[in-house]
């Protein structure tokens, strides 16, 4: 399970968890009056409700008749428009630092250069993994570690901390010329790019399904590729395919969904997996639907937000393959916590990464009832056609 109730504390003691690089306030005489507080709690509510997608840290102290705003944020605008409100009544001293920070120069974007990138919520091999990126995903760089890890935020707006080792920074021009440029997509569960033309050449890198490259040329059977980080390899022509006649080519269905779901069977449960190699629930669904050219938030609480309401009772009948299953609690106050989803097959079943990737039923006389989630089972949503709103089809927003 995505728990959004642990999330929610990890990110309320940290950075996204608990960065190494922090401001550090000057000896505080005079807190700021609680006015002010609310102040920049309101903006932080308005602009940056979900600190997994944004950065809104800012505090504010009274200091020789002034007040000094402090902190950090990725949100321009919005810091900009705390100021502006602030200076109203006070005198400003403006400390607040902007991302991407200004050490990075122009090269505040990446190319992930790894078949599958791990992303953490603290900038540490031994932070917990938060998400995954697969190789050829672009992303935003908005701070570096002195260790040189460094905070990237992800094409669904996901913020965490990656190792420098598995992302390659580049400027405008080059991500620009990247965009441009004639790539393939893998398309088999797993595989590799040789040294050679050939199969029995040494490999240069192992891929899985979604890994993105571009080409250089085709030989023998065999494209010709480049990594972000220069490396060359060659990638069997039977295991890929172009991206854009690909993405062209999509046309996501309640048949490909199923289809691809099934693909992932028996893939092992990973806390933060969102790939072949391994997936928690939320990255299992983002997965299927990456693969039908629909990008979905990353985890269940925020998956949960998006589509089409199709039932909240379990009435099985008026759901479709493909549609989301949401679970977890409803409380006294009438909101919801959800912590895991799956997607529905049909005949009362449904698969979802549970253990693995699994097939479970809602059939209380099924070989494979689940008990469990039949009993917290909150709603259903659509994605597809009348559900897109809030989602990303890789078609019109070329993410990639």
């Amino acid at each position: 399970m995505k728990k959004y109730f642990l999330l929610s504390l990890l990110i309320s003691f940290a950075t996204i968890a608990k960065p190494t690089k922090s401001y550090k306030k000057p000896f505080i005489k005079h807190i700021a009056d609680s006015s002010i507080t609310q102040i920049i709690d309101s903006f932080t509510q308005r602009f940056a409700p979900d600190k997994r997608t944004a950065i809104f840290q800012i505090d504010a102290y009274r200091k020789d008749n002034q007040l000094i705003v402090t902190g950090k944020t990725n949100l321009i605008e919005a810091k900009n428009a705390l100021v502006n409100q602030l200076k109203a009544h006070n005198t400003i001293v403006d400390e607040i630092k902007t991302l991407p920070e200004a050490e990075l120069e122009d090269k505040i974007y990446g190319l992930v250069e790894v078949s599958v990138c791990n992303i953490r919520y603290s900038p540490r091999h031994s932070g917990e993994l938060a998400s995954q990126a697969l190789m050829g995903t672009p992303v935003k760089i908005l701070e570096r570690e002195d260790n040189g890890w460094l905070l990237i935020q992800t094409p669904d707006k996901y913020i965490a901390w990656v190792d420098r080792g598995a992302i390659t920074a580049i400027n405008k021009a080059q991500l620009t010329r990247w965009e441009t440029s004639n790539k393939i997509i893998y398309t088999r569960s797993y595989g590799v790019a040789y040294s050679e033309p050939n199969a029995n050449s040494e490999t240069v890198s192992d891929l899985v399904a979604g890994c993105i490259l571009e080409i250089q040329a085709e030989k023998d059977g065999f494209y010709q590729v480049i990594f972000a980080d220069n490396r060359k390899g060659f990638v069997a022509k039977n295991e890929a395919s172009i991206y854009n006649k690909w993405l062209s080519g999509l046309n996501a269905t309640e048949e490909s969904l199923d289809k691809t779901s099934k693909r992932l069977m028996g893939v092992p449960y990973l806390w933060g997996g969102t790939s072949f190699k391994g997936v928690d629930c939320s990255g299992f669904t983002k997965t299927v639907y990456f693969l039908n050219g629909i990008m979905l938030p990353r985890d269940a609480s925020q998956q949960v937000m998006v589509g089409e309401t199709v039932d909240k009772s379990g009435n099985w009948v008026d759901l479709k393959t493909g549609d989301l299953l949401f679970f977890g609690e409803k409380r006294d106050d009438g909101s919801e916590r959800v912590v895991h989803v799956a997607m529905w097959l049909g005949n009362g079943e449904f698969i979802h990464a549970s253990g693995k990737v699994t097939i479970s039923s809602m059939n209380a006389t099924a070989p494979n009832f689940d008990a469990y989630n039949f009993k917290r089972y909150l709603r259903a949503k659509r994605i597809l056609k009348t559900g897109m709103v809030g989602v990303s089809p890789l078609k019109s927003d070329k993410v990639y």
